[in-house]
């Protein structure tokens, strides 16, 4: 195992001491950009203040950089609502080498940015809607929404006081069995999907073959007679039903007016421009808003995506701030997905974007009720903090930090992803994890608590090596790879030709606890690697309490391929199925696996294993001095599988494997 790379992080994210620097701008909700911006509050003639606007104050800050190059400055914002109508992007003018640039809230206030329209003009139909339900008929109110640029504004999300409504959806249904299923083809069932006049509104939500990806598709025709749907997009895999869980309803539609059955569901119809809701609460909608952003702040350098060197941002700080009711987001043609599409490449999706940064931070700041992802670093991240945030009730990905493809460019390393309180995301895109790396490495992700989510709490990953080989220009991963770099694609390829490409190694996964996560999608993990380079190290995490009743997940896994990781003096505590997953030449060493429980396959109930090993050959790896305990009498400790996918059986014997206690008061 390496662990050169590890020492080096302990040493880089020491913690400096802050800045006394004197506070040298204001901003406030009832400030005005005329105004010089040194006083914390209007004067009492009203001739002077804060400025009102994120922009002015940045800008001010641009000019007093020139003028004082290595001065820390500081802009302190007031408590209140910040409407932003366009992203805020800090460049290379807003960076320095020396000196630090904070925004932050005024001790005790909270600034929060917001990026939504308020709908008004509410009224009951005049006359029954005939598509629309028998139970919601009187309950629905209808509006227009604000058009943009003489357009229908198209928008995914919906607000109330209490956060994000749920689009009208329909009853989930099982795709027919057919040669005509494909990326593209969904054969439907009889009455589950029609030619609706507004079409282009209409989305259908499907879990394509594997139990561990949804994708929202855009309608591109209907064709009744045959019953087959095709979309504009493409479906990560072939549309058919879910390959392990036979009989599970893995397609519905939404948007549609049919399906408004539910108090806090809404539909919009481009053709007409008119909003239907069934409020929460009865009698008028109050306070409903629209999102008209998905990226809020954007910190971004100068960067070459086909060259050796970026130029980064360097030395900004947000602290203190909160971010809410952004939009959601859709995938396009040209999207590059990271491992199973969890996750777009290089894609404005979140509420903060760092794209081109170095010694950057974000901490204490508060991300809620919001269509996206809270936080992201894309491409060239270095050195950044991503500190003490609390991030909750959102459509997508918690934290990601996403370098670049398979290639000679590996400007991701050295970030600190620490203390930070992640809940209840993956609202629109149940697979979103909680903290996700990807082709990133030398990082350390510590103390953070990941709980109840759909999906997996946190992925360490970057791109498997029969992916070098793929054919065509699938979005899935084989987009990423940078083949000028890495030469042309070969019939197939070896780990040792792909390793040097694989950036996610010698990360720092420690300390952190998880649990009930896992509680919708399947073949999941609480913490999961695959893709990776050597030296991952998964030490001192709590794992307790993933009770989702599946056989298809695991506390912690290795997944295909995945080699040179050391999982150990890890926790794991009541949780569902298996405890830990280990393939190929991994170590466990020192790990604590207790009390976990039988889990559900096809409605039988399947005793748990404690440790399966599941890849050979073995050689090299390690288990030792785990303590396996199990309080009921039905249990497997380790189990060896041979794969059907690989030529080796995975052995114990193969390994170095002793000292382990195995015990059952039973």
């Amino acid at each position: 195992m390496k662990t050169s790379g590890i020492l080096a992080l302990l040493l880089i994210f020491g913690s400096a001491p802050q800045s006394d620097a004197q506070t040298d701008f204001y901003l406030a909700p009832n400030g005005n950009n005329g105004w010089s911006g040194k006083l914390a509050e209007p004067n009492a003639e009203r001739t002077d203040g804060p400025f009102a606007t994120l922009e002015k104050a940045r800008n001010e800050v641009r000019k007093l950089r020139v003028e004082e190059p290595n001065k820390h400055i500081l802009v302190q914002l007031r408590g209140g609502q910040y409407h932003l109508k366009k992203t805020i992007v800090f460049g290379l003018e807003d960076s320095s080498e020396q000196a630090s640039t904070t925004y932050q809230a005024v001790p005790g206030e909270i600034p929060i940015f917001h990026s939504d329209l308020p709908l008004t003009g509410w009224e009951k139909p005049p006359k029954p809607l005939s598509r629309l339900p028998k139970e919601a008929q009187g309950n629905v109110w209808v509006t227009e929404v604000p058009k943009l640029k003489n357009k229908p504004r198209r928008f995914y999300t919906l607000f109330d006081e209490s956060g994000l409504l749920t689009r009208a959806r329909s009853q989930g249904f099982i795709p027919v069995k057919s040669k005509a299923t494909s990326k593209y083809k969904l054969p439907y069932p009889s009455g589950t999907i029609r030619n609706w006049p507004n079409l282009e509104d209409i989305e259908h939500i499907v879990r394509p073959h594997h139990a561990w990806i949804v994708n929202i598709l855009p309608l591109a025709s209907v064709n009744e007679q045959q019953q087959i749907a095709t979309t504009r997009i493409p479906a990560t895999y072939g549309m058919n039903g879910l390959h392990f869980l036979k009989g599970t309803k893995s397609v519905w539609v939404e948007n549609l007016i049919e399906a408004l059955d539910e108090p806090g569901e809404w539909v919009f119809n481009s053709q007409e421009n008119k909003l239907y809701l069934w409020p929460r609460s009865p009698g008028p909608p109050q306070n409903i808003r629209i999102p008209l952003l998905t990226e809020y702040l954007r910190l971004e350098g100068r960067i070459d995506k086909m060259g050796p060197k970026d130029t980064p941002v360097k030395n900004l700080t947000f602290r203190g701030l909160t971010f809410t009711r952004g939009e959601s987001y859709r995938i396009a043609e040209d999207d590059k997905g990271l491992q199973h599409d969890w996750e777009m490449h290089d894609k404005p999706n979140a509420l903060i974007r760092l794209r081109g940064t170095e010694n950057c931070t974000i901490e204490n700041c508060h991300f809620t009720q919001s269509g996206g992802g809270a936080i992201r670093v894309d491409l060239h991240g270095q050195k950044n903090k991503i500190h003490s945030n609390h991030i909750e009730h959102l459509g997508g990905t918690g934290i990601l930090i996403s370098g670049y493809g398979p290639g000679t460019k590996d400007a991701s390393h050295q970030n600190l992803v620490s203390n930070n309180h992640i809940h209840h995301i993956g609202k629109i895109y149940p697979h979103s994890p909680g903290i996700f790396l990807w082709q990133s490495g030398e990082n350390r992700i510590a103390h953070n608590l990941i709980h109840h989510t759909p999906y997996s709490g946190l992925i360490i990953s970057g791109v498997m090596t029969q992916f070098f080989s793929k054919n065509g220009n699938a979005r899935e991963l084989v987009r990423t790879i940078r083949r000028h770099e890495t030469g042309p694609k070969k019939r197939t390829t070896t780990l040792a030709e792909v390793r040097p490409f694989l950036h996610s190694h010698d990360n720092l996964i420690e300390l952190n606890e998880i649990h009930h996560v896992m509680q919708e999608l399947n073949d999941g993990n609480g913490i999961y690697i695959r893709g990776c380079g050597s030296g991952n190290i998964i030490r001192r995490n709590y794992l307790h309490h993933l009770l989702a009743p599946t056989v298809m997940q695991s506390s912690i896994r290795t997944d295909g391929g995945q080699r040179d990781t050391l999982i150990t003096e890890n926790l794991i505590f009541r949780c569902v199925a298996q405890g830990m997953q280990i393939k190929l030449n991994n170590h466990a060493i020192n790990n604590i696996i207790a009390d976990i429980r039988p889990g559900i396959h096809q409605g039988e109930e399947r005793p748990p294993t404690y440790l399966k090993l599941y890849e050979g050959p073995m050689t090299g790896g390690a288990y030792q001095r785990n303590i396996l305990y199990h309080p009921g009498s039905d249990a497997t400790f380790y189990q060896e599988i041979k794969n059907f996918r690989v030529p080796h059986g995975a052995y114990a014997k193969d390994a170095e494997t002793h000292s382990n206690i195995y015990y059952s008061p039973h």
